[in-house]
């Protein structure tokens, strides 16, 4: 079934363009392959990245919209990837970059392709644990930029994925949620112990 990728506020895109576009913006980077690319590079695949900001006691996940990420594709494959935010001003440019997520977040999406159901495409991201996953959210005429995980909502962990947590196994919302819960909550404070009288 084909994979939704919902539009980016076409500001966002705007600004990647620009920055693309400028031999400044590329080269302070740090990003060896979009500074060595040969050919035209383009943003592709925009995909809105939610942050977990907290689960509720009820096992419910409060995430907020963080921006927009569009992968930079030079040639066959995509070389870095570009992150815009939401500004008081409106959407701005925050910055390139490159890693492990950029080739972790292709193979998750070539996978959900393969997928019986049709998902939407969107990013979670868990700052807590240092992850990332593909969220692929089952209303495909979704918003993109709003709403929040429900239970039947695949996440996709992206590579490297925390230490017990299988990177590209899709997993239900209703089944990981409480993963993750259990990892971000701190443990209880142990009660001193009583001294036995002397």
């Amino acid at each position: 079934m084909p994979l939704h990728v919902p539009p980016a506020p076409a500001p966002a895109l705007r600004t990647v363009l620009t920055a693309l576009g400028s031999p400044t913006a590329v080269r302070e980077a740090r990003t060896p392959s979009l500074r060595m690319a040969q050919g035209p590079v383009t943003p592709e695949l925009p995909l809105p990245v939610h942050v977990l900001d907290r689960i509720t006691p009820a096992g419910a996940s409060a995430t907020r919209l963080a921006g927009w990420r569009f992968l930079i594709r030079c040639g066959e494959r995509a070389v870095a990837a570009a992150d815009t935010m939401l500004t008081p001003d409106g959407w701005a440019f925050s910055r390139f970059f490159e890693g492990p997520y950029i080739t972790a977040t292709e193979h998750a999406l070539r996978q959900a392709e393969t997928m019986q159901q049709s998902y939407q495409a969107r990013l979670l991201s868990v700052p807590e644990l240092y992850m990332l996953t593909l969220w692929l959210h089952g209303d495909c005429a979704a918003d993109g930029a709003t709403g929040h995980p429900v239970a039947t909502d695949l996440l996709v962990p992206l590579a490297p994925a925390p230490p017990g947590i299988a990177a590209h196994r899709p997993h239900r919302v209703a089944e990981l949620l409480p993963v993750l819960t259990h990892r971000v909550t701190p443990a209880p404070t142990p009660a001193p112990l009583m001294s036995s009288p002397a």
